[in-house]
């Protein structure tokens, strides 16, 4: 299986990218917040938990989500999808390290880790943009998005880190044509797939 994780601060087009790749190397594309409302709507066991958490106002436990997750490994297998892009998931160290035990134990890993880098004006600049027609308040305050942006770099940094530790994370640039960052990340995902066949 090809197992991705995409991350991308808010405006890095990481949603344009992530449809990109589900279709070329046809995987079964992962958002938890999707996740959570489908298992909700379908009054599965780890639904109704996940609910009772978020009625009383509390985050989700990571075990209830990774069990989502494994359910979704196995809905992957069995629609002949060739693997999983996870988006939004894992956003700490302990979610990483538990994402990374649940796919050992069903016989697969995560293959790459891509990271789409924009720096801070440009993805300000955008999302002032977006907000024109997107209907979003948070994306016409520019203080709002600073904090956004922040808050994405100081969450997610430590994940990175995590990944670069087991050698798995490529950095792409996130600025250009949105054919040639989609062709840099589809180089990035051949590259890994190749590199762990080989070994």
């Amino acid at each position: 299986m090809i197992n991705l994780i995409l991350f991308g601060p808010p405006g890095s087009g990481k949603g344009t990218q992530a449809e990109r790749l589900k279709e070329h190397f046809q995987l079964l594309h992962i958002s938890t917040g999707d996740l959570l409302r489908s298992e909700i709507a379908n009054g599965t066991a780890l639904g109704l938990a996940a609910k009772e958490f978020m009625d009383a106002g509390q985050l989700v436990p990571d075990a209830v989500v990774i069990g989502m997750l494994g359910g979704a490994v196995d809905q992957a297998r069995q629609a002949g999808k060739k693997g999983i892009i996870f988006d939004g998931f894992p956003r700490t160290t302990a979610q990483a390290e538990a994402l990374e035990h649940m796919l050992t134990d069903k016989g697969t890993a995560v293959s790459c880790v891509l990271s789409l880098v924009v720096d801070e004006e440009e993805l300000t600049q955008r999302i002032l943009k977006r907000g024109l027609t997107s209907g979003r308040t948070d994306d016409t305050d520019i203080d709002t998005i600073r904090k956004r942006v922040q808050e994405y770099r100081t969450k997610t940094e430590p994940v990175a880190s995590f990944y670069k530790d087991r050698d798995l994370l490529e950095e792409i640039e996130g600025v250009g044509s949105i054919d040639a960052i989609t062709e840099a990340l589809m180089d990035a995902v051949n590259a890994f797939s190749s590199k762990h066949s080989d070994g």
